[in-house]
């Protein structure tokens, strides 16, 4: 029987296929000897068999709604009042409820609860992914241990979280590590310090492309159209309809086809517009699709395609991991400037930008490239060389554990 784990990691739900990323890191601090106890704050949704998952950590889950597991999250109550920083966890909540008077937080200090009552007594460290709910509840938990905690940030709770919440848990945290540049700098304004990180996320090395495939489709032949490839949540801040109007204003004789990758409640509705506009045997929707698929799609495709946006609520991508998978692969991309996609696509070098939310600006680069073989290969081939040089996941990984290990003393 191995040692008890001196470290707690909790996420929102796991597995979950569009935070496939969070998987791969389990495993790599797996493999640098890494124990931890896993919970999330709900079970994974159906997309869960779609993950290739090997993380050794069999999660935990709490209860996502106090009235679902009433004695559970009673029982918890009970015993969280006879650890020795519970009144510490409760002045917190307080704080914070007088902020936000809303069932959300009082969720959150139930979840704590359960959590703080659940952990190995070995437990000496808790990180959360995500600043926005999952962290709320470890704050409460590490509180009511009397022990550290501390996060990883990304995008949505960096954006949409208000400025109060962030403080408040940016200044007790032992460290923050966010994936993109924006974020950080978004972080460090609200009083980070010294405690952030930045550490992107990487490519496994099998991901990267042996050589660039050679581009010769240009749409002029009706039987060999161009592959577009879009691989991205069907959510707001992704742009679907944005790219839905801008593919609906190319020339017909242009020869095209889309095919999009990824499930969503905007689906529906997309699926819908594209119909109305016409589009409907242009476009093929495969819904949640398992990785290997995804870069098979992407071998098979001349242009990738991503039109974010910045939502209404100010949620935003950091840096896309379907993005620099593509540029992995030697695909040129298409994409727009929000959030941190310019940190990773230079216009006109390893990509092009436009902006966010203009379908005519998109339409435009859209023909341009489709009718461009040569400059898709170029695009495509500089992206690569970028991907060898800059996106080694191995790097943030070894950061990353040693964070970890330094707050729990392995």
């Amino acid at each position: 029987m191995g040692a008890e784990p001196l470290l707690a990691i909790v996420v929102k739900g796991f597995p979950r296929l569009s935070e496939t990323f969070i998987a791969r890191e389990f495993e790599a601090l797996e493999r640098r000897g890494l124990s931890f106890a896993l919970f999330a704050l709900r079970h994974p949704g159906g997309d869960a068999a779609l993950v290739d998952n090997s993380v050794k950590a069999a999660p935990r889950y709490l209860p996502e709604y106090l009235h679902e597991a009433p004695l559970r999250v009673a029982q918890a109550l009970v015993m969280a009042r006879r650890l020795p920083g519970f009144a510490s966890a409760w002045r917190a909540f307080r704080h914070d409820l007088s902020s936000e008077f809303a069932r959300a937080r009082v969720r959150r200090f139930g979840q704590a609860c359960v959590l703080a009552t659940s952990m190995p007594a070995s437990v000496r460290h808790v990180h959360a992914h995500f600043a926005h709910s999952p962290t709320s509840v470890v704050r409460y938990a590490a509180l009511m241990r009397g022990i550290g905690f501390s996060i990883s940030a990304h995008a949505k709770d960096i954006w949409t979280a208000p400025d109060w919440d962030l403080q408040r848990k940016l200044k007790d945290a032992a460290f923050v590590t966010v994936c993109n540049r924006a974020g950080f700098e978004r972080l460090a304004a609200q009083g980070g310090g010294d405690g952030l990180h930045l550490i992107r996320h990487g490519l496994s090395p099998e991901l990267l492309a042996q050589a660039v495939r050679a581009q010769s489709r240009d749409g002029s032949a009706e039987g060999d159209p161009v592959r577009i490839v879009c691989v991205a949540r069907a959510v707001e801040k992704k742009g679907l309809r944005t790219l839905i109007d801008a593919l609906a204003q190319l020339p017909r004789t242009l020869s095209f086809r889309l095919d999009h990758y990824g499930g969503g409640e905007m689906l529906s509705a997309l699926k819908e517009a594209a119909t109305a506009l016409e589009l409907g045997d242009r476009v093929t929707w495969h819904g949640a699709t398992p990785h290997a698929a995804i870069v098979a799609a992407l071998d098979r495709s001349d242009l990738f395609v991503l039109p974010a946006v910045v939502g209404p609520d100010g949620d935003r991508d950091g840096i896309p991991n379907a993005l620099i998978e593509a540029q992995a692969r030697g695909v040129a991309v298409l994409s727009t400037r929000a959030g941190g996609i310019e940190e990773v696509v230079s216009d006109g070098a390893t990509g092009r930008l436009v902006a966010a939310g203009d379908a005519v600006a998109l339409a435009r680069a859209l023909s341009a490239l489709i009718g461009d073989p040569a400059l898709r290969t170029r695009l495509g081939s500089d992206a690569l060389m970028q991907a060898r040089r800059d996106y080694d996941a191995e790097a943030g990984y070894d950061e990353i554990a040693r964070l970890l290990n330094e707050r729990t003393g392995s």
